[in-house]
């Protein structure tokens, strides 16, 4: 997961959503030597262009998406606008990057929340808060979960 949170740090924000396939590197070796020891590999999937995050058009996409069966995980990265639990329903929802990941098998999943640094923080390219686990972006995790089925 923090492969993929790295991949769409590097683009910066206001970004499109990402979606990643997890792949043995075992698999992808045979045809690239320049790998390193992980046992999976992030392959990045074409979206097309149009596709905006928390859109139904992404989570109408995303249902018709199926994987082959060397493919044993996805990751969707998106932008979101969140409110943090503690907050008081007057505070404006802050933005986020929503990463959310699933095994073939069922045996995990987890989604990481990232919340944007502040303009006003000179610190804050520097830093970089991740929250979640499981039970958050539930949704999200089912929609993923179904394209395996």
């Amino acid at each position: 997961m923090l492969e993929a949170v790295d991949f769409v740090d590097a683009k910066g924000w206001d970004a499109p959503p990402t979606l990643f396939g997890l792949v043995p590197t075992a698999l992808i070796r045979l045809a690239h030597d320049a790998l390193d020891d992980a046992p999976l590999t992030l392959v990045v999937q074409e979206l097309p262009s149009d596709l905006t995050p928390e859109s139904e058009e992404l989570g109408a996409y995303i249902s018709r998406v199926t994987w082959p069966d060397g493919v044993v995980g996805a990751i969707l990265a998106q932008e979101i606008r969140f409110l943090d639990p503690n907050a008081n329903a007057s505070t404006p929802l802050r933005p986020a990057r929503l990463f959310s990941g699933v095994l073939r098998d069922n045996m995990a999943q987890l989604t990481l929340l990232q919340l944007r640094p502040s303009e006003s923080d000179p610190q804050a390219p520097d830093r970089r808060e991740l929250r979640g686990g499981s039970g958050v972006a539930t949704g999200v995790i089912a929609a993923l979960q179904a394209t395996f089925e």
